[in-house]
């Protein structure tokens, strides 16, 4: 995913279609000059779908496309001949997609599953036509429904990433390199903060045909949760993980305080966030001696971890075992 590329949220005016007109009319045929009414229902107007697709990663494709609208419904027609319905607006969208509405925040529905289709916003019903009307001592009635009409708004859509592991840490902790190592993935790295600005996901092989997927955030820094740095707009990307891999480098002043400031950032932002399963890893270990590591261990925070590098190769195989069994691998 590009950085240019990499859409995770957009705003979408959305307009079904209106209900038909059901008809007024009365059946004259040669034979049968007082045939009683036969007016057909109005078809219904188009729904707005959001359908989700595996295959799409992104909400670029939504994000010059501000309106969306869906077909009226046809009218109704003698002969008890009823209108079409209109044809509905699907709209695809990565699976982790949020639908909100506009005004007032509230979450309407999430997309979790490939082809799983939910209606946004309902097509307008078919008004009935004058058949529906006749009774004992009203046989020829002259009225019919008009058809409901469209709904209309403004709707948010809100990507947040769908990924096994999480890797949460501080800018330049190593988090992209790790990835790179681990994955096919080709995350922008360089020795500067926020390299990555966009969330970038690798498939992580395990044994076997056995694999989860790894998604690397954008680096957290104190009062991420109030929006500094990159903030709320990738924090909620954690959200969707299973689990999380903290990524603190060795070379840090204090490890445990560290990860302690990371957990308190994504506690600050949504306390569920501790619920989830939790694995630390001391990056950049090649630099570490064994005396070194004996010292950096008195110190560590009450959770499994490992030491690796992703330079040597130190420790990834153990930090893939880790995780598997974290996950509830077998």
């Amino acid at each position: 995913m590009a950085g240019t590329n990499f859409v995770d949220y957009v705003k979408i005016f959305c307009r079904s279609g209106k209900g038909g007109a059901g008809s007024t009319h009365l059946r004259r045929e040669k034979y049968i000059p007082k045939g009683g009414p036969d007016g057909g229902d109005g078809g219904r107007g188009g729904h707005i779908i959001l359908k989700g697709n595996k295959q799409l990663w992104t909400l670029l494709h939504l994000k010059y496309q501000k309106h969306v609208r869906a077909d009226n419904g046809g009218n109704g027609a003698g002969a008890l001949k009823t209108g079409s319905d209109g044809k509905d607006a699907v709209i695809e969208v990565p699976l982790g997609t949020v639908a909100r509405n506009s005004e007032t925040g509230e979450m309407l529905f999430e997309i979790l599953e490939h082809d799983e289709e939910v209606i946004m916003v309902k097509g307008g019903r078919g008004g009935q036509g004058n058949n529906h009307f006749k009774t004992s001592t009203n046989q020829t009635p002259m009225y019919s429904q008009p058809g409901e009409p469209a709904l209309e708004g403004w709707f948010v859509m809100e990507l947040k990433v769908l990924a096994d592991v999480g890797l949460v840490g501080f800018p330049n902790a190593g988090k992209s390199t790790l990835l790179s190592v681990v994955s096919a993935a080709k995350p922008k790295i360089a020795n500067y903060p926020f390299t990555t600005l966009v969330p970038n996901l690798g498939i992580v092989s395990y044994y076997d045909d056995k694999s989860f997927v790894m998604a690397d955030i954008p680096g957290i820094i104190e009062g991420a949760h109030e929006g500094k740095g990159l903030g709320l707009r990738f924090l909620r990307h954690i959200e969707r993980n299973s689990m999380l891999l903290f990524i603190v480098p060795s070379d840090s002043d204090d490890i445990g305080k560290e990860y302690s400031v990371l957990l308190e950032e994504l506690k600050k932002y949504s306390p569920e966030m501790l619920d989830k399963r939790r694995v630390l890893a001391i990056s950049k270990s090649d630099f570490l001696d064994e005396e070194l590591k004996d010292e950096i261990k008195k110190d560590l925070p009450e959770l499994p971890w490992c030491f690796i590098s992703s330079i040597t190769g130190e420790g990834l195989a153990e930090l893939k075992e880790l995780i598997w069994k974290e996950l509830g691998g077998s």
